[in-house]
């Protein structure tokens, strides 16, 4: 029976296998270890509140309580009030009917309510701990696996025994309960301990039997769907060795105690570790001896020979530390024997050996277990908490300590807390109701807010009305259109004929790209540098900034040793301009975090070109200003001839298109070139290459729209918190609800929200998370992204300082979801409108074409 750490590891591993073959469902069926679903989906969080009945049935004794969860007047936080009456069970009901057992259960619930006067007109949650192996298809509902514990109740196996006890309540009649939970006392000591310790998420009980639950990854549990968050898990390692894994390390006594079993060949683990078997097995090792004339001078008395002489009550009274040869001495003298000192000495080694084998297998599958949520969380090094509960570890003197020695040497990267159950499995069974009440009505009210952001077929499709409505009016006249629709005076698309060397210029956001791009037989080489643009200076005055530029520019030509070639050069340019040539354009207002000074309102080509001429080291023939939109619809041609739209979805968002020269009324008041374009187009008259200028790409800078109120409609509290605390409030609208300029920031007023609401971070609001721009829109992607049981969205927000549970870390991946979401959709809203708009210029039924698209938020974010 002696166990060194190699075959402790050996079984740890062995259970561990066990562990992964009962979570899957092919293999379930077959497992001896069932790992059964519990649908407890989050441990306590402090929060929890109410009044609540329980009962608790699984051994000899059956209770009822009422217990209150921060409930009444001066009760600390915290703190669980409980009342509690112990009925006993008669043996002929643990071998009787299911309903007979259920009948006298629920007449005890009924004396119960009259005894404490409690108001049975009033309808009262019902807490029920069952621990017997049940199966669960949720949270109110358990099918009776198999009977443990010395209880044969007929008619029950295969049923749901909370079916059984609501009927039972109902014959009973005068009660009006709802039963909300049934838990196993395995779940319900974890709960109890949860409540006042985070970070308990195991489970364990030793005493007439064993078992095990934790807190699982939802991505390994197959027999539930869904992959989100945790599930506790009921281990019922009592079957650990059923189907042989134990066989190299069980004894002849395991086979003999075994054989008499009720339930010969099942519950092995249970039958070696558990306090019903450890004194019966220290009675068949002491018999042995003594037949073989080891012991009592080979005396052999009535009561040695009888099954279940020694109790585990002896057990733990001969290994007291102090008394312990003496009451080893009385325990004999109790069986008709006259044990000598030294009888004494063996005895109590006998029965040191029995407990420290049951303590090291315990310690063998607890560590498996540890060792499966390290790796389940990918942490170098776990604190974990285990909430024990059990007459084997509340009375035997020397099993704690042996148990928790042998756990901390086996894992020594774990720090494991043991925390004793007070009033465990009963309390507990109240928390898991609490804990479900929680977080249904947690669950309603983030539903709730996050409604706001929900956009309907309807709304969708007023979002599309009114964004063709947009590009209709910019198109027309000069006026202030919310959307601009400027002319970028570029007529064609790439044919793939193009060749040489350019320079590319991109400023856009914080960063600012030099290119220099090769073109020869339909393919490009490019090579760049990114140069950042410092906040002071995209704030400061428009002279640093493009002196800034420059210097970027002297640098990359150095880089690639071109500085004296004066290349052909674009320079894209991804703000508002009003462009009345292809080499020129205003700026009309800067976005995405830009201000700086004497910008507006000039050619930001001219700027440049002075910005050069200040440097006096170089020289450009900047021949084209565009915008980053129509950048990437050419960049996009260039591979396919049916792009003829360009959509930026990144910092911040905008979209062109080519469009009709007819249809830019605007233009035709400004440009002869227009003008004669329009008379060609008209009379018909058209040369073969006028025709290729029938078109131009228009930049809608579509973000403005809204900028008139026209989208109030969709618009949240969160929306307006985020307008009015940018630099440029009340415009941009559109692009304030689409960009990843803002969308961070989105999620950020939300999570206030809830956390102030007391749904997130138990209430309590961080220094960090009230720091404007801290939630950075790349953590949507992330978060989004982040199937490995939510780690990413943990690191996340630690790093944020948020001390956040898995239930959090759920709720948050939900908001960051229904805020990209939205935007999607707002983008495909608008997107609708524009190949509409194309699709009837050309009198088609239907359309195909192609959309090139950039942008950081596009590329990265995987929904």
């Amino acid at each position: 029976m002696r166990l060194n750490d190699d075959q402790i590891c050996e079984i740890s591993a062995r259970f561990l296998a066990e562990m992964k073959k009962g979570l899957s469902v092919e293999s379930n069926a077959a497992a001896a270890v069932k790992m059964l679903p519990t649908h407890v989906r989050s441990t306590p969080d402090g929060s929890e509140k109410g009044q609540f009945l329980a009962l608790d049935l699984g051994g000899s004794k059956f209770k009822v309580l009422q217990v209150k969860v921060r409930e009444g007047v001066g009760i600390r936080k915290g703190e669980v009030e409980m009342e509690e009456k112990i009925y006993p069970m008669p043996t002929e009901l643990r071998s009787g009917t299911g309903a007979e057992l259920f009948d006298h259960v629920s007449e005890c619930l009924k004396e119960f309510l009259q005894e404490k006067k409690i108001d049975t007109e009033k309808k009262h949650p019902l807490a029920f701990t069952f621990s017997f192996p049940c199966e669960q298809p949720s949270l109110d509902q358990g099918f009776l696996l198999s009977w443990c514990k010395n209880y044969r109740v007929r008619g029950l196996q295969g049923k749901d025994v909370v079916r059984v006890l609501r009927d039972a309540i109902c014959r009973t009649g005068g009660m009006d309960m709802e039963l909300l939970a049934m838990v196993n006392d395995t779940v319900a000591t974890m709960m109890t301990c949860g409540f006042d310790d985070p970070y308990c998420e195991v489970g364990l009980i030793i005493g007439t039997g064993t078992n095990a639950c934790y807190m699982e990854d939802m991505r390994h549990v197959d027999l539930v769907e869904g992959d989100e968050g945790r599930m506790c898990i009921n281990t019922e390692w009592a079957g650990f060795g059923d189907d042989g894994a134990l066989n190299d390390f069980i004894t002849e006594f395991d086979r003999e105690v075994d054989a008499v079993s009720s339930n010969p060949g099942k519950q092995i683990f249970e039958k070696m570790v558990s306090g019903l078997y450890l004194g019966e097995l220290v009675r068949l090792v002491v018999l042995k001896m003594a037949k073989r004339g080891k012991l009592f001078d080979g005396h052999v008395s009535d009561a040695l020979r009888t099954k279940g002489k020694i109790t585990t009550a002896d057990v733990a009274a001969m290994e007291e530390y102090r008394n312990g040869l003496k009451n080893t001495k009385d325990v004999l003298m109790n069986l008709g024997l006259s044990p000598s000192h030294d009888d004494c000495i063996a005895v109590q080694h006998v029965s040191t050996i029995v407990s420290f084998r049951s303590s090291n297998l315990v310690a063998a599958g607890l560590s498996a277990i540890l060792t499966r949520i390290k790796q389940n969380r990918n942490q170098r090094v776990l604190r974990v908490t285990v909430g024990v509960d059990g007459t084997v570890y509340k009375t035997h003197p020397q099993y704690p300590k042996r148990l928790h020695k042998v756990v901390r040497r086996l894992l020594p990267e774990c720090h494991v807390k043991f925390v004793l159950s007070d009033s465990g499995s009963s309390k507990g069974a109240a928390l898991v109701s609490a804990v479900a009440q929680r977080l249904t009505s947690q669950s309603r009210k983030v539903e709730e807010t996050l409604s706001n952001f929900k956009l309907g077929k309807e709304q969708l499709q007023l979002v599309k009305d009114r964004m063709r409505a947009g590009l209709e009016a910019g198109l027309r006249s000069q006026g202030p259109f919310t959307i601009k629709m400027l002319p970028s005076f570029i007529f064609h698309k790439p044919d793939g004929t193009e060749h040489g060397k350019y320079l590319a210029l991109d400023l856009g956001g914080t960063n600012f790209r030099a290119l220099l791009v090769r073109f020869k037989r339909q393919k490009s080489r490019i090579y760049h540098k990114i140069y950042t643009i410092p906040l002071e200076i995209m704030q400061g005055t428009g002279e640093e900034l493009f002196d800034h530029l420059a210097e970027c520019v002297c640098d990359f030509l150095d880089y690639m040793g071109v500085k004296n070639a004066r290349l052909p050069t674009g320079f894209t340019f991804s703000f508002p301009c009003e462009q009345t040539a292809i080499d020129t354009g205003k700026l009309v207002t800067w976005t995405k975090g830009f201000n700086a000074t004497d910008c507006e309102g000039h050619d930001v080509v001219g700027l440049l070109r002075e910005a050069i001429r200040r440097r006096n080291e170089f020289d450009l023939d900047i021949v084209a200003l565009i915008n980053d939109t129509v950048g990437t619809m050419m960049s996009c041609a260039y591979e396919d001839p049916h792009c003829e739209i360009g959509l930026i979805a990144g910092t911040g968002t905008n979209l062109c298109y080519m469009e009709e020269l007819k249809n830019i009324e605007k233009l035709h008041h400004k440009s002869n070139t227009a003008d004669r374009d329009k008379n060609t187009l008209e009379n018909g008259e058209e040369t073969e290459g006028e025709t290729r200028r029938s078109k131009m790409c228009i930049n809608t800078e579509w973000g403005g729209l809204g900028d008139d109120g026209s989208l109030e409609n969709i618009i949240t509290a969160f929306d307006t918190e985020v307008d009015q605390n940018s630099v440029n409030p009340g415009k941009q609208r559109f692009e304030k609800l689409t960009s990843g300029m803002y969308l961070g920031e989105i999620v950020r007023q939300v999570l206030l929200d809830l956390t102030r609401g007391g749904l997130l971070f138990r209430g309590h609001i961080s220094e960090s998370l009230k720091k404007p721009g801290i939630f950075e829109t790349r953590y949507l992607s992330q978060i989004e992204s982040d199937h490995l049981a939510l780690l990413q969205v943990r690191c996340i927000l630690q790093k944020l300082g948020l001390d956040s549970t898995c239930h959090d870390s759920i709720i948050v991946k939900q908001v960051c979801g229904a805020v990209s979401r939205r935007a999607a959709q707002l983008c495909g809203a608008g997107m609708a409108a524009v190949v509409d708009k194309i699709r009837e210029n050309r009198g088609l039924d239907h359309l195909n074409t192609t959309v090139g698209v950039d942008g950081a938020l596009y590329k990265l974010h995987p929904q």
